[in-house]
């Protein structure tokens, strides 16, 4: 495959990969009241069985390379944080606006490249996270008189253990662990985690609602292993910027289904994030070149 195509097909992949965590985000807040731990341990049961799958159909088996435990365990551990902190999110927050605290964290895996990696940070790049971290306070809007203020603060958390959770899985790609057997080990991890406050709390479901959950896991599995897929065909540094479309998907699911319209200060917010991911995907497209 050409370089040229491989990048349209990284690209592809890559908005794929934000239309299905949309529609997951959608089937996450249609399935209604229940526990967030509940709706976690659906989530990713099923993408737990699709991994299972794919790694015996291709006949390897599930191995971890010498000195990976650690980084493995970190990822599903700051991992399953973040799903959990968004769900939440995605119950009490417009859909839009959870979705855009959930994409801070590829601000925070540059900061934590930084801490954990040794990786050097640029002007650019620190400019570019403080200006992304103003545009979420834009969103989160911290007053006391902010009712949706706490939900606004366990959404930008959970941006935050994503970006960790990323970091390490940059970490595994670097000492060569097979993307399949992390996705597998989190997912199951994650369940293994949420399973006992699931059965001590569990409440019961209609069948509408463990369709939404199962449709939920159905398009978490989808964007796992479609954003995978992405960053096989393409470096992030070319394709990571159209993993802002989510914002755009979710916005437009929130106003046909749910009737969401996000406030002012809240767009502004997107624009300012939005733009600095624009700012440094053009900057280390530049620098590589």
């Amino acid at each position: 495959m050409s370089t040229s195509k491989s990048k349209y097909m990284g690209i592809l992949f890559i908005i794929l990969s934000a239309l299905s965590f949309s529609f997951m985000n959608m089937f996450v807040r249609l399935a209604g009241d229940l526990p967030s731990l509940q709706k976690s341990f659906f989530r990713n049961l099923i993408a737990f069985l699709i991994a299972l799958v794919m790694l015996l159909r291709s006949g390897e088996g599930f191995h971890v390379k010498e000195g990976n435990w650690k980084y493995m365990f970190l990822r599903a551990m700051f991992g399953t944080v973040g799903i959990l902190c968004n769900f939440y999110a995605v119950d009490h927050l417009v859909l839009s606006d959870a979705s855009m605290l959930n994409k801070m964290s590829p601000f925070f895996a540059i900061l934590f490249s930084f801490l954990i990696l040794k990786e050097k940070l640029t002007p650019i790049q620190v400019t570019a996270v403080c200006g992304a971290f103003i545009g979420s306070l834009l969103i989160i809007k911290p007053t006391f008189l902010n009712m949706e203020l706490l939900p606004s603060i366990i959404g930008f958390i959970g941006g935050l253990a994503a970006g960790i959770a990323y970091t390490m899985v940059r970490v595994l790609g670097q000492r060569g662990q097979k993307g399949v057997s992390v996705v597998l080990f989190f997912s199951g991890f994650s369940c293994l985690i949420t399973l006992p406050f699931f059965i001590l709390n569990y409440e019961p479901m209609s069948l509408y609602q463990a369709l939404m959950l199962l449709g939920a896991g159905a398009a978490a599995a989808g964007g796992q292993f479609s954003i995978t897929a992405a960053y096989y065909h393409a470096p992030a540094r070319e394709i990571s910027v159209y993993d802002y479309s989510q914002i755009i998907f979710s916005a437009l699911l929130g106003y046909v289904v749910f009737q969401q319209i996000p406030d002012r200060y809240s767009v502004l917010g997107y624009v300012i994030i939005i733009a600095m991911a624009v700012w440094m995907f053009v900057y280390n497209n530049r620098k590589h070149s």
